[in-house]
């Protein structure tokens, strides 16, 4: 009589000392996949810590229909003119409605942090329609927070296919 597959797996695991299952467990966790190009992008050892160095928005200063743009030097004309242009490969997106400065702010750390091996992320932050005077808040948060982040090289407002002047796209520094 043939023995059943769970007695033959209970068999070879009783075999097993702690010894080898050690060995196997440090060697499997030591090992990560390697993306097609070559690059470890998985490697929590590679990723830099969350950013929790940014400050909160008290008082809104940006219109909701305000284009945004913003890019340190040495970023390429194209790039900046393809972010404008919405002429992106699929990304990563994170959706702000509806939270508060604090929570957009934990969200954003949160988001860039899993997402930073990504060439651009997109930010959906809306234009503040229900803000007073116009302005939005979450808006200029989302402004001051990418201006003051390390990894950011560029941001700019989307075009309106992509969410218009309620979302930007972001050119993130890639390692």
């Amino acid at each position: 009589m043939r023995p059943s597959i769970e007695g033959f797996f209970y068999v070879c695991m009783k075999q097993i000392n702690e010894e080898d299952k050690q060995l196997f467990r440090s060697t499997v966790d030591a090992n990560v996949p390697i993306d097609k190009d070559g690059v470890n992008r998985s490697s929590n050892a590679l990723k830099k810590p969350a950013f929790t160095a940014y400050s909160y928005i008290v008082d809104a200063n940006l219109d909701g229909s305000k284009i945004v743009s913003y890019s340190k030097s040495g970023v390429s004309i194209k790039v900046i003119k393809k972010m404008k242009q919405g002429n992106l490969n699929t990304m990563p997106v994170l959706d702000l409605h509806g939270q508060t400065v604090v929570e957009a702010c934990e969200s954003l750390s949160e988001f860039m942090y899993h997402h930073q091996f990504e060439p651009f992320i997109q930010i959906i932050h809306g234009k503040g329609y229900h803000s007073e005077n116009g302005m939005s808040i979450l808006k200029t948060q989302v402004v001051s927070f990418l201006s003051q982040h390390p990894q950011v090289l560029a941001f700019n407002s989307c075009p309106d296919k992509d969410g218009g002047t309620g979302a930007v796209f972001a050119l993130l520094k890639q390692n």
